[in-house]
């Protein structure tokens, strides 16, 4: 079992939780575990995600029927040859021969 301690409990809330917990015969201890045992019990609420939200807001104005589009084919483009097509980019140019000094 677990131990429990809550500080910095206002008397008001304290004074409260003594004469519930008295109310039902019980020790503030008891009662505030019960308080807890309710609480954690109880199902455990999901918020929506953001689509799902989004969603319910505008669920009242009705669903929008968009037209689509028929589509074109794909145009295939022609490769140009690459034996006819000039070379772009850069030159092969001859290795220079550089003299070793020893």
């Amino acid at each position: 079992m677990g131990t429990l301690t809550i500080r910095n409990l206002e008397d008001p809330l304290k004074s409260r939780l003594r004469m519930r917990a008295a109310a039902r015969n019980r020790s503030m201890e008891e009662e505030a575990r019960q308080i807890l045992r309710a609480a954690l019990q109880e199902p455990s609420t999901t918020t929506p995600d953001l689509g799902e939200r989004i969603r319910a807001r505008f669920a009242g104005l009705g669903d929008v029927e968009l037209p689509i589009e028929a589509r074109e084919p794909v145009r295939i483009t022609p490769m140009p040859d690459r034996a006819a097509a000039p070379r772009v980019g850069r030159k092969h140019l001859p290795l220079a021969t550089a003299k070793r000094t020893r």
